[in-house]
């Protein structure tokens, strides 16, 4: 489904290449900004489906253009546009609420399916990103830093849970 786009870029030929790259992939570029309390003031306007947005804008970031539209309760899903592929940068977007990160070195290939997967509710890396993802939750996890999904339960949790695995009833679980 072609999604509804908002372009913040401080350059110009950026946000003329991404309109054209998303315009040809059928989605429709309703606005553009060269600044993030730009890009924030027209998504609230707008409501567009995907807002992309460059990590390094004069005045108001994009990670903290996002956090204003995730905090302002819009429904515009953030794909971050940078150059930066560092674990910082792309942990603080990912706090900020963003739905994905693209590498600008990867833009070409890559913002077309970060907008459809954003548009889709569902999450978007480059290669190089998710890579870098992966590579430093495997570095944590050998440190013991990393949490699994059952390191947040509490041991009464893990109990009522072995017992559902068990096949026990509710009734019975209650029981116990």
């Amino acid at each position: 489904m072609p999604a509804t786009v908002l372009l913040a870029d401080d350059h110009a030929v950026i946000r003329d290449g991404l309109r054209a790259l998303l315009e040809a992939a059928g989605d429709e570029v309703i606005a553009e900004a060269s600044t993030g309390a730009e890009a924030v003031d027209l998504a609230r306007d707008l409501e567009p489906d995907v807002a992309v947005l460059d990590i390094s804008m004069p005045g108001m970031d994009g990670i903290t253009a996002t956090r204003h539209m995730a905090e302002g309760n819009l429904s515009t899903r953030v794909v971050i546009l940078s150059m930066h592929a560092t674990s910082e940068h792309i942990f603080q977007a990912l706090a900020a609420g963003a739905n994905g990160y693209v590498l600008k070195e990867s833009a070409g290939r890559d913002v077309v399916a970060a907008v459809l997967y954003a548009n889709a509710g569902r999450r978007y890396f480059s290669d190089s990103i998710a890579e870098l993802l992966v590579r430093d939750y495997v570095r944590a996890a050998k440190r013991g830093d990393a949490v699994g999904p059952m390191d947040s339960l509490s041991l009464r949790e893990r109990e009522v849970l072995h017992l559902v695995v068990e096949g026990r009833t509710s009734a019975e679980i209650a029981g116990q």
